[in-house]
Order: structure tokens, then sequence, then C-alpha cells
């Protein structure tokens, strides 16, 4: 009894946490979708928490099904005229539709209204990200430790690069540096990629260049990390941690800034996949999110708000990427629309969304994979 109470503690610890984040950030998702369809005057049957059979829902006045369902991996907005979740047209439907229901039809929309709708998903997620970071940098303020050098590691980049103890960095690549753990997010993300510092020494300033190399380092949760090190540290203690607060015009800006930032790590982290300088290992699904979720839980709810704002970043991205089936793969049908004056054929936006289909099974499979390896290997 007591081992079936502990997995049942164990499952509930998992699922918890991982429900209250995904949920977070597929709801502002699919909610961008829904307002900008309404301003658009298009007809919205279906707003879905989830997919497969509904658990609970209820209509709302203007006809829309309001839906919570039983797997609770996403979304979706089903438009007057989709033929299934992923806002594919059902073309033997809009045939046949009346003149009303052509009026309030997504697909017969002006092609900037339907970008607009499309996009409004991934922007919803990054405006949910800095209002977020705007209200914990109000209400918290930021911890920050001073980018001072104490130790640097013999033989290690910082080393060959000049490095000495009692250095404070000022910027690096131009970005100016105000804490430690400035330093140590731009050069995680930055391994084998040559940096430009400018250190104060002594009152002088001085330019050096390393190249963080990478190596596997262990998080306070025990999960592995294949990151950027420098080979330099700060010695901590309570006197040397301040809390920057902020107003709320400063927090809004450190909230955008944090936004970009994250945007900016991403995208350099998927583009060193492409090229080979990354290890794709690192990806992560469904599994991982739960699991982070479950660790970052048991820090508070503060931390947890604020993996939300991380991981809304991250899935406005996702959805960004070119490939049929994802907001991105639409936003490219409309541009070749635009350009063409026509859209595409049904046969190629067929074609299209089949690949689109592949590909994102292919990557959810493959996330999986590193999901339990991972799980499997700690």
């Amino acid at each position: 009894m007591d081992l079936i109470s502990g997995y049942g503690t164990t499952i509930l610890s998992y699922i918890v946490p991982f429900l209250f984040v995904l949920t977070i950030v597929v709801f502002f998702h699919e909610l961008g979708h829904f307002l900008v369809a309404r301003w658009c005057g298009v007809a919205v049957r279906t707003f879905s928490i989830g997919f497969g059979p509904e658990l609970f829902g209820w209509n709302d006045r203007h006809g829309t099904r309001w839906r919570v369902a039983l797997v609770p991996l996403g979304g979706y907005v089903r438009f007057e005229g989709d033929e299934n979740a992923a806002s594919v047209p059902d073309h033997d439907a809009i045939a046949h539709m009346s003149d009303q229901e052509r009026a309030t039809s997504f697909f017969l929309k002006p092609v900037w209204q339907r970008a607009a709708v499309v996009a409004a998903g991934p922007a919803a997620n990054f405006v949910l990200a800095i209002v977020i970071f705007t209200v914990l940098f109000v209400a918290f303020g930021r911890p920050m430790t001073a980018a001072q050098v104490d130790t640097v590691q013999p033989d290690s980049p910082a080393a060959v690069a000049g490095f000495e103890p009692g250095d404070v960095i000022v910027s690096i690549d131009g970005h100016k540096i105000e804490a430690f753990s400035d330093v140590q997010r731009m050069v995680s993300g930055s391994a084998e990629v040559p940096l430009s510092f400018t250190v104060n020494r002594g009152g002088t300033h001085v330019d050096l260049t390393a190249t963080p190399e990478f190596r596997e380092v262990s998080d306070g949760f025990g999960n592995t990390h294949r990151i950027g090190v420098l080979g330099i540290s700060r010695a901590t203690d309570a006197a040397s941690v301040e809390t920057k607060t902020y107003s709320l015009p400063a927090a809004f800006l450190a909230g955008v800034g944090e936004t970009w930032f994250i945007v900016e790590r991403t995208a350099s982290y998927v583009a060193g996949v492409v090229v080979g300088r990354e290890s794709a290992d690192q990806l992560g699904g469904p599994i991982r999110v739960a699991q982070v979720s479950s660790q970052v839980a048991t820090l508070g709810i503060t931390a947890l708000i604020n993996l939300a704002a991380v991981l809304s970043v991250s899935i406005g991205l996702i959805n960004l990427l070119p490939i049929p089936m994802l907001d991105g793969g639409h936003l490219v049908f409309y541009g070749i629309e635009a350009a063409r004056g026509r859209p595409l054929s049904e046969r190629s936006q067929d074609i299209g969304f089949r690949i689109g289909l592949a590909l994102v099974l292919m990557l959810m499979i493959f996330a999986t994979f590193n999901d339990i390896r991972q799980i499997a290997g700690s």
C-alpha cells in the first residue's frame, strides 16, 4: 500500500505542475488566435484545451464551444471552414456554405486577416512572457551578484584569453553585463563561439577574446546539460547578493529584454543544431517538460510561473517554424499567396500539410526518445 501511495504521489508531483504550466501557455496561445479571429469577424466554432474526447465544456453566446479535452498536450481553435484542429481548409464544406457562413469563414477572409489571426498565437506567447517577467521584476526585483572574476581555472579558455582574478566583466559582444548570472547565461549558450569581453581591471578597460568550450554539467536537480564553459567562477555569500528593484516602466523594459534574450539563445541553439555545432540530444518533449515542472515546483510558485514564461517563449518560437501544420507554415503559405495574387493549389497545400505532419510527428518522437534516454540515464 505504501508503495502504491508513493507512486501516486510521484505521478501527481509530475502531472499537477506540468498541467499548470502547459495550460497557462496553451490557453494564451489559443486566446491570441481567438481574439484576433473575433476582431476580423471570423466565426470560431471550438476553443479546446487539449485533444481527444471532451472532459467538460460549454457554449458561449457566439456559438463557440469551449472545451477541456482528455489529452492535455496542446490545444486549438477551430474556425468556420476548418476540416480539422490543424486548420486545414475543408474545401467541400466551403463550396456548399451559405452566404452568411461564407462571410464568417476564415479561409474566405483577406490574406492579411488570415495572417494576423495565425501570427496572433505566437505573439500572445511573447506578450505573456513579457507580462510575467514584468510582474515578477516589480514584485520581487532581481537578485544580483557583481560580475567579478574571483578564480580562473588553469588551462581553461579564460586563462588562455588572459582573464585575471579581480577582473570585472563590463560587456560581452557589446551587451552590457550587470551581474555574474548574465555572464553565465551568455557563455553557456555560446560554446565554440568566440566572444569579445570588456573587463574593468584596476580602473582600466581591457578587451579580451575567449571561446567557451563544451562541458557536461549537472544542475541542482541532477540533470545533465551540455553547455559552454569559460573557466571562471565567482565566490558568493549572502553579503555579496543585492536585489535590484524596478519601477513598472523599467520592469517592462527588463521583461522585454529577458524575453528577447530567450528568443536569441533559443534561435542560436537551433541554428547550432542545424550546422552541427550543438547536440540535438538537448531537445526535450512533454516528458522533459513534466520533469522540469515537477523539479521547479519544489522551489515555489514564483519559480513555476517563471518557467511558464520561459516555456511560453519556446512554444511561440516553435510555432513560428516554417513547417506546414504549424503557424509558421501557414504564414509561409499566406506569404506565397500574397506574392502570387492567388493561393497555392489544393493539391500543393495537401502535400505540404502531409509533409508538415510527418515532420512534427518525427520531431515529437525524437524529443520523447531524448526524454526517455535522459531519465533512464539519471
